[in-house]
Formats: structure tokens, sequence, C-alpha cells
């Protein structure tokens, strides 16, 4: 036999290396080199401010998106406080018998309550000035089932909406705009006619302003006006008729689906609408804003991602003299990039979790943050008077959390491929030239 017959490590019995990239000893290394020497005082610093920018992009993006997502349902739970989960009419947009749909209707799955309406537009006149509005004809008895104007009222009573008074409870800014407030008359002008010798003459009628509510949105305030039901149908013409009925659900976001099911089990010649469909337009842009919203904070953490670029980049270059050392030693390419990995992984691990934590404790405090700082500084922010949601509310998302955390992670995970890659590339021979 040969004398140079190749080194055999099963005759040996000696097992051989696992071919896995992060070796117990490439992670020690890797560990060892994110603790500074005293020369190496500066390369720690540019680590740290990586990990620093990292926490800080993604703590900004949870505590951003939270108040976001707070704003949302704050406006969610205000305009269906008005607007009903979900209505049902028929196919030429009245209904003659509600009382027979709502005993067909009664004990479905997921429907708690129903109450009819009656809708319209009208133009309302005091003096010289006249705005148009949206008449809505509801039953006190039923309406605080589906929606809860009833609690809305800054003057007047709910219950005043009789029968037969023509009475009529205005929008906080409507009231405003028309100059009148709770026991003045207003006139209101309906889109039906009256034919008379003299020509075609408008319908009038003398209304008692018995309310004022506030909602807090524009949209309601400005242009809905509320009149008891069988009065709203008198003037509307469709005395014997509703223009359908609103349904309150239990569960708001399930609402598409639960019309649906509701519309499948009621004859062919009803037709039935929700709350998603009614304001589509306004929560995809709100959905929309949030998106770009995520996407422009995301630079924050990108930027912080590009800081491990060049602290790694840093690290290759002045551990040229340690890599070549380790690669006479037996390390292959792999393992020198390991370890370079292993140093960028824990600079963006680290400052993903501090983020997590600090962005987390930060949206769930973010109410009462801002109040202390307004009686800090003796500022408001959000004037009750100028805004409508006076407050800065936040509402936490956990599935926004995971999300932003795993993407951090993963744009600090690429940032170390590059640097690492350079260290594997480095020659031997080359860098132990000068040394």
């Amino acid at each position: 036999m040969s004398f140079f017959t190749p080194f055999s490590f099963k005759e040996k019995g000696v097992k051989k290396s696992h071919n896995s990239m992060f070796k117990p000893l490439t992670i020690f290394i890797g560990l060892r080199y994110t603790r500074a020497k005293r020369r190496d005082h500066f390369i720690s610093f540019i680590s740290l401010t990586s990990m620093l920018g990292v926490a800080l992009g993604v703590a900004a993006l949870i505590t951003v998106l939270s108040v976001m997502n707070g704003f949302e349902k704050e406006l969610r739970t205000r305009i269906l406080g008005m607007t009903s989960h979900a209505f049902i009419t028929g196919a030429d947009g009245t209904l003659k018998d509600w009382h027979a749909l709502q005993s067909m209707i009664d004990g479905f799955p997921n429907l708690i309550a129903s109450a009819p309406f009656v809708e319209g537009q009208a133009m309302l006149s005091q003096g010289n000035r006249v705005r148009g509005t949206l008449i809505r004809g509801v039953d006190p008895q039923l309406e605080g089932q589906v929606s809860s104007i009833g609690n809305k009222l800054i003057q007047g009573q709910f219950d005043s909406l009789q029968s037969d008074k023509f009475g009529i409870i205005l929008g906080k800014d409507l009231a405003i705009a028309m100059g009148v407030t709770t026991g003045d008359k207003i006139t209101l002008i309906t889109p039906h006619v009256t034919p008379t010798p003299a020509g075609v003459m408008p319908r009038l009628k003398r209304l008692n302003v018995v309310g004022i509510f506030e909602i807090g949105m524009y949209e309601y305030d400005s242009a809905l006006a509320v009149m008891n039901i069988h009065d709203a149908a008198k003037l509307f013409r469709i005395p014997d008729k509703v223009s359908g009925l609103r349904l309150k659900l239990d569960d708001v976001y399930q609402a598409p689906r639960i019309t649906n099911n509701l519309l499948a089990n009621l004859p062919a010649n009803f037709r039935a609408a929700d709350w998603t469909y009614q304001h589509a337009n306004f929560f995809r842009a709100l959905k929309t804003e949030k998106t770009v919203m995520f996407v422009i904070l995301l630079l924050i953490v990108a930027v912080a991602a590009f800081n491990i670029v060049s602290t790694l980049i840093m690290m290759v270059t002045d551990k040229q003299a340690d890599i070549a050392i380790l690669r006479t030693l037996g390390m292959t390419p792999r393992d020198i990039m390991a370890i370079f990995m292993v140093q960028g992984t824990l600079i963006g691990l680290f400052g993903t979790l501090l983020g997590v934590i600090g962005g987390v404790a930060l949206a769930i405090n973010v109410p009462t943050l801002i109040d202390a700082l307004e009686q800090l500084l003796g500022y408001q922010f959000l004037p009750a008077d100028v805004y409508y949601i006076s407050s800065l509310p936040s509402d936490l998302h956990w599935n926004d959390v995971t999300i932003i955390g795993i993407t951090a992670f993963i744009l600090s995970l690429l940032s170390t491929l590059y640097p690492s890659w350079r260290a594997a590339q480095t020659r031997p021979a080359e860098a132990l030239r000068y040394d």
C-alpha cells in the first residue's frame, strides 16, 4: 500500500462534520465578534446605532399603525351609530307589509334586532336660508335597538318624535346653518308637487324642532334630520309603506356574509345591502392610506438594515487577518459566511425585539402619554372645537405586530448576505501578505 494513501474518517472511526452552515464553532465566533475590543469601539458604535435604528423603525411602525387603527375604529363606531349594519327593502325601494317581513326574519342566526325606516331627500327653509337634507323617519320605540342616535341628543328628547305632531330633530351643524334651536319652527319642502289652479306648487310643511343631535361626523351633523316614521311616510306620500328594515347584527365584520345568507332565505322580490357596501369608498380609502403609511415607515427599517451592511463590511475589512487564519485552519467559505451572518442577524434580532417591546408599550399608552404631554405643555393637539375626534385613539392589532416584526427581521437578515459573501471570498495568502 502506498505511503500517501488518503486518510479515511471511516477507518479511524471519526464522524464526518455536519453539513449545516451554522455550526457551534461558527456561532461561537460570530458571538465573540459582537463583543468589542478596545480598538473596535467605532465599529461597535455603528452596530449599536444600526440596532437602535431597527428598533426605532419597528416601534414607530407599530405605534403609527395602532393609531390609524384607533381612528378607523372610532370612525366605524360613529358611522355604525347612525348607519344600520344592514337593511332590507323591496324591489321598488319600499316595503308594504314590514311586520310580515320582520316576523319572517325574527330568530335568524346572527340577527339581533330590526326596525323600520322611511328615507328621502328634501329641503329645509328658514327665512332666507335653504339647505338640502336627508330626512329619516324612525320609530322612536324601535330605533334604539339598531342605532345610537337616541343617546346623541344634546337638546330635547328622542321620545318627542310623536306621530302626527310633525316634530323634527336636526344635526348640530344643520341647526346652526339654519339658525334654529329647540322650540323653533322650520319649513320642509319635499320633492313631491301639488297641482293647483295657479300651477304646480311644491309640497310644504311647517315642522317643530324638538331636538338637536351631535354624532361627531360632519356628514351626519350637517345633512341629516330625523322625524317620526308615520309623519315622514305621509310627507313622502307612502302612508302604508316604509323604505325598509334596518338590521343590527352580532358581528359587524361578518355583515356581508350574514346579509347574503339572509337574502338567500327570502323571496326573490327583496334586496339587501350592508354597511360595507354603503361606505365602501370611505373604508377602502382608509385601508389604502394604512398600506401606504406602512410602506413609507418601513423605509426607516430599510435604512437601519443598510447600516447593518456598512457595519459588517467594516468588520470584514478589520478582520481580514482573522479570516485568513481561520481559513488556513480548515474553515470553509460557508463557515466564514456563517460567522458574519450570525453577527448581523443578532443586530437585527435584538433591534426587532427591542422595537416590538417599545412599540407595543407605546401603542398601548398613547392616549395616556398624549394627555400628560398636553397638560405639561398646556396645549391641546386636537382641539374639540376644530376636530370631531379630540383624543388620539389607539387600537393595537397583534397581527400587525407579527407582520412588522417578521418583515424587519427578514430585512435585517437579507442585509447580512453581501458582507458575509465578501468575507467568504477572502484569500488567505493576500490577507496575510502585509501582516
